[in-house]
């Protein structure tokens, strides 16, 4: 490694303390006036805003936690197992078993090794991108409300946000995200399915956008929650990567394998982009040996991710009929967690739903409240469809 590389690394540690903090902060309230022409109208103001009310990081038992987008299902028993039995190994780097993880990731998304770089969650690596590419400033473009991790440390390396308004129907509007590309723009992000909306956009749509605007800025497309539909390979972005494209795609352990608490994800990129973040950062030596093995047990368990699939559907599908018949619209949702307007003061309804047994979160698009509830068990979906009838009656 050059000098050049190890002052730049140096400087790099100091700054993620800012980055961090940055990446957790909510986004200002007021809806942003679309003008490609005006570079001052950006990101003065998000859509969104997420009611402030802290929750205790210990919760109670008897709390149904419904905030999170936890999957209630996971583990996996297989992944469980080899987590208790990898524990006397921890001791040891997990190298070779990363290597083995990483062979299988690659197989199954349909490239070669080294476009795959894994890292302690998928978030982990979504704020290391960010860094990676902002350090000179910048802009990024995305859709507004969105998933504001990378977006926030992005910002924090004083990029632009050209944050697009959703369309009408909850989908990214891809014509114009296309437009608010210039030659400032050092990244897009695309969230799909959509956080914290649930929503979705069509695939077909998504993939002619990002063959498109890949050659004029790379294209960052989380799919977090993608597991969740019957066919994901079908609407994954993966395949652009593989045929060349400027495309980068996040994935996650935490969400269909129920694996939030062992901190595992990886992004497919071509090798150059993993190059260029390697050269700064590394995504391998920030995993434990028993979440990488308990990784390669969920990956081999086709059984337990199936299931998982199954039952957050008909959680999902629970809540949404709950809510019609309770009278409550809500944003068709394609992921573990259904958006749904409220009227009530934000904090009040988290503080009264709280004290019901019921931890949920609420967010204000355009000035109006929402809550944003997870599928979680039986037993606690019930709870909260009764406490949300008591709290709102």
């Amino acid at each position: 490694m050059n000098n050049s590389n190890l002052s730049r690394r140096s400087w790099l540690r100091s700054s993620l303390v800012i980055a961090s903090g940055a990446a957790v902060a909510p986004a200002a309230l007021g809806r942003t006036t679309f003008a490609t022409d005006q570079a001052s109208l950006w990101a003065e103001q998000s859509r969104l805003k997420e009611i402030d009310f802290r929750l205790p990081l210990i919760m109670p038992p008897s709390v149904a936690r419904l905030n999170a987008n936890e999957n209630p299902f996971g583990p996996s028993p297989k992944a469980r197992l080899a987590v208790i039995e990898s524990a006397i190994n921890g001791n040891r780097y997990a190298h070779g078993e990363a290597t083995k993880l990483r062979k299988m990731i690659a197989e199954r998304e349909g490239v070669s090794e080294e476009y795959i770089m894994m890292g302690p969650g998928s978030t982990d690596l979504l704020e290391k991108v960010a860094i990676t590419h902002f350090l000179e400033g910048g802009n990024i473009v995305s859709a507004d409300p969105a998933y504001m991790s990378l977006i926030n440390t992005a910002k924090a390396f004083k990029a632009t946000w050209k944050n697009v308004p959703l369309k009408k129907d909850w989908s990214h509007d891809c014509a114009a995200m296309e437009k608010a590309i210039d030659a400032n723009t050092k990244l897009v992000y695309v969230c799909n399915p959509n956080n914290p909306t649930g929503s979705i956009t069509d695939a077909a749509e998504l993939r002619a956008f990002c063959n498109k605007a890949a050659d004029k800025a790379p294209i960052f497309v989380d799919e977090a929650y993608l597991d969740y539909l019957d066919n994901p390979m079908a609407s994954s972005m993966v395949d652009l990567v593989a045929k060349g494209k400027n495309v980068i795609v996040a994935r996650t352990f935490s969400k269909i394998h129920g694996m939030a608490g062992l901190r595992i994800g990886y992004i497919v990129a071509l090798p150059k982009t993993l190059e260029k973040i390697e050269n700064m950062v590394r995504g391998n030596m920030g995993m434990c040996i028993t979440s990488v093995n308990g990784a390669i047990a969920s990956m081999e368990d086709k059984e337990f991710q199936e299931r998982s699939r199954k039952l957050t559907a008909e959680g999902r599908e629970f809540i949404c009929a709950e809510l019609k018949k309770a009278g409550f619209s809500y944003v068709p949702s394609h992921t573990s967690f259904v958006l749904f307007p409220i009227v009530m003061n934000g904090k009040d309804f988290l503080k009264k739903m709280y004290d019901s047994g019921v931890a949920v979160r609420s967010f204000e698009v355009d000035a109006k409240t929402y809550c944003r509830v997870s599928v979680g068990l039986p037993d606690e979906l019930k709870l909260f469809t009764d406490s949300l009838k008591k709290v709102l009656a």
